[in-house]
């Protein structure tokens, strides 16, 4: 697995100056394996990994790779519309966190990363979560969307494991995927993102394609936050 705590520290340095550290807040539904990537990310079993229909992340928990970037793990969608409305309202509060740097305010969330699984088409969750929680309450070009468990999309068969990486076959499934997510995801949002990292967190395949598209999707000028 590669170390991610001091992976291209110095970029996300300079493009945030004195704003330090990059803040990201991790979603998707339950099952999408937003723990194994913070895992994969913090190079250790730092976050629980729930097994089976069981989600081990309850609360909203925030992971330092060093001082320069932070990942907020955040509970699963989808297991009850009580407990669904609840974790929602969570997300909410600490997306509207906001923060005083030189007599202004800011967002404390510099982007929020959204984890969708592999093998689900069933994209119902994602749109929901996205028109109901991000959108209304992050700037849009702060939204990443990556596509997890590359490694079982095609129910486990084309991954060389050998290779830690796809064959043909899988990966053109792979790239196919991901252009039908960014599609989708505008056609049901509105919300234009570039085509989705398709990764294995468990493998740690493609784990630095997710890390250089959070940077890159850094805003190069942060707005304060304007008061009513």
């Amino acid at each position: 697995m590669q170390n991610f705590k001091n992976y291209r520290k110095y970029e996300i340095s300079s493009r945030l100056g004195d704003n330090l550290p990059l803040d990201v807040m991790i979603v998707g539904a339950t099952g999408a394996g937003k723990s194994s990537l913070v895992n994969a990310l913090c190079g250790g079993a730092v976050a629980c990994v729930g097994e089976g229909v069981d989600p081990e992340t309850m609360d909203i928990t925030r992971y330092a790779l060093n001082n320069h970037f932070c990942v907020w793990d955040t509970p699963g969608l989808g297991d009850s519309a009580v407990a669904d409305a609840s974790h929602k309202r969570n997300i909410v509060k600490h997306l509207l966190k906001t923060y005083e740097n030189g007599g202004a305010r800011y967002r404390f969330m510099d982007l929020v990363l959204v984890v969708l699984e592999g093998g689900i088409r069933d994209m119902g969750s994602c749109y929901s979560l996205l028109n109901e929680v991000v959108v209304p309450n992050i700037d849009r070009e702060r939204i990443v969307v990556a596509i997890n468990q590359a490694d079982i999309a095609m129910k486990g068969t084309h991954w060389d494991s050998w290779r830690n990486k796809p064959d043909a076959v899988l990966d053109s499934f792979l790239r196919d995927k991901a252009e039908s997510v960014r599609r989708r995801v505008y056609e049901a949002t509105g919300v234009s993102i570039r085509t989705p990292v398709c990764f294995s967190a468990g493998t740690g395949y493609n784990m630095d394609a997710v890390v250089d598209a959070l940077i890159e999707q850094i805003p190069r000028y942060r707005p304060a936050v304007r008061h009513a």
